[in-house]
């Protein structure tokens, strides 16, 4: 199966040492493992020799902008439809935003402790939400992926609580807000978040933190990140076509947009708005 390619930390002065469910850096699973499906792992196989090119930071082109597995050229290019099928169109999601039957959806497996996911959370994401997701074009689907230990887990479980008072979003928000993660985690930090982002029962949202069914739903995401080969963060799929950390607005906007020119083409052409 197709990976993202290694990288370096997507955290200034820290190396990215993934704590797998289990291990020192998760606070327990007691849900069972992610596991591929056969058509995904088939793909595995017969992809095992492919390299494909996914963004790279340190490499923009002479507009400013990451360079997207060409992006520009065939739609196709760069896509793997086994890996659209991981875009799960739950229209009932409590941690994703647009309709589920979107033409385009990006899944983004992040952390929040995460400095390069806040930036992209400050600075690009909001204007694909009004100018994509809005619009009925695209659909954000979030995948817990905490791999800076303790503290990650847990913000990760919270997130998940927060998203089962309808409230995901605003916890997002405040949490990856200026200097947001310098102040840690922990416990009372998490309430402070939680009243921030609007949350009403405060009491339900510490027992579902700690309950094993967000145990269980950070797991899942988790492991699904593991298994595509993510070992940094942010990572994302635009309909199939991996990208790798927050790059620039551009680039985002170059896979959607051609996300959406393969959406119309499969349509006959009929797909309403983008370009």
């Amino acid at each position: 199966m197709p990976s993202f390619p290694p990288r370096r930390s997507t955290r200034p002065g820290k190396s990215a040492n993934p704590g797998r469910p289990g291990s020192s850096g998760s606070s327990g699973n007691s849900g069972k493992p992610f596991v591929l499906g056969a058509a995904v792992a088939a793909v595995a196989v017969l992809l095992g020799v492919v390299s494909y090119t996914a963004t790279k930071p340190a490499e923009p082109t002479a507009s400013g902008r990451g360079t997207v597995a060409e992006a520009s050229g065939d739609p196709r290019a760069g896509v793997y439809p086994e890996l659209e099928k991981l875009a799960r169109r739950d229209a009932k999601d409590p941690l994703a935003v647009g309709r589920a039957d979107a033409p385009v959806v990006m899944v983004e497996y992040a952390d929040f402790k995460c400095g390069y996911c806040g930036k992209f959370a400050r600075d690009t994401e909001p204007a694909l939400v009004k100018r994509y997701v809005d619009t009925g074009l695209l659909r954000i689907e979030w995948r817990n992926f905490p791999i800076f230990g303790e503290e990650s887990e847990t913000a990760a479980r919270a997130a998940w609580a927060a998203g089962q008072q309808g409230r995901f979003r605003q916890f997002h928000e405040a949490a990856y807000a200026e200097d947001a993660k310098e102040k840690g985690f922990g416990e009372q930090r998490l309430k402070e978040l939680a009243e921030q982002a609007g949350l009403k029962d405060l009491d339900r949202f510490t027992r579902d933190t700690g309950s094993d069914a967000a145990r269980q739903a950070v797991a899942k995401d988790q492991e699904e990140g593991y298994g595509l080969g993510a070992t940094s963060t942010p990572s994302f799929l635009v309909n199939g076509r991996p990208i790798a950390g927050a790059q620039s607005p551009g680039t985002f906007t170059d896979a959607i947009e051609a996300a959406l020119k393969d959406a119309r083409k499969g349509a006959g052409g009929k797909a309403a708005g983008g370009k």
